[in-house]
């Protein structure tokens, strides 16, 4: 699951900002998290869910996962959404670098 993934990335920032505390600590919480914390996203995601969809479109979004196109989104979609995030990174950096061009052409920044 890749909230699993997630939360253990997590765990390893903070080991590495942390580098004092045993790893005995971190393998305790670790499976900790991993055991609770799913559940709790899941209870704070459901009422959004519910809010924004009936129960007849999630069936209906099931039935499309368990399709060979569904499926094969599922598994790409963590890798779409990391290459969409890099993407949209530099293309921040991009208008980031047109704004400051624009500033400068009109005089209001110095080169």
């Amino acid at each position: 699951m890749a909230y699993k993934g997630i939360v253990n990335q997590m765990i390893t920032m903070f080991k590495q900002q942390q580098s004092n505390v045993p790893a005995e600590f971190w393998n305790e919480f670790a499976a900790e998290m991993n055991k609770d914390a799913v559940g709790q996203l899941v209870d704070m995601l459901t009422p959004i869910y519910q809010k924004h969809l009936t129960e007849a479109d999630l069936q209906s979004v099931i039935s499309f996962y368990e399709t060979p196109a569904g499926k094969k989104f599922a598994e790409k979609t963590p890798l779409i959404t990391q290459e969409s995030m890099l993407a949209g990174q530099e293309w921040g950096k991009q208008i980031g670098a047109r704004v400051i061009e624009k500033l400068q052409a009109k005089g209001y920044l110095n080169k």
